[in-house]
């Protein structure tokens, strides 16, 4: 990690636009990670701060109980 914290909120700020699949927006947080003399990470998958790689949003959890249906 990085002492700076405006690198640290533009690397925060990356993670979000590459998870959202935001390229040109990626694009420019990476050039200003550059200005600050940072070189940008690479698209790796996003870990978890255990390390583990983290859970896809797009699946629901599992287990999840359907509503119940109203019978009145």
């Amino acid at each position: 990690m990085t002492d700076d914290p405006m690198v640290a909120a533009l690397l925060r700020e990356r993670e979000g636009y590459v998870q959202g699949g935001l390229d040109d927006r990626v694009a420019a947080v990476d050039e200003q990670l550059a200005l600050r003399g940072h070189t940008p990470p690479s698209d790796a998958p996003p870990t978890t701060a255990s390390g583990e790689k983290a859970q896809d949003r797009s699946t629901p959890p599992r287990r999840r109980r359907a509503p119940r249906k109203d019978t009145t």
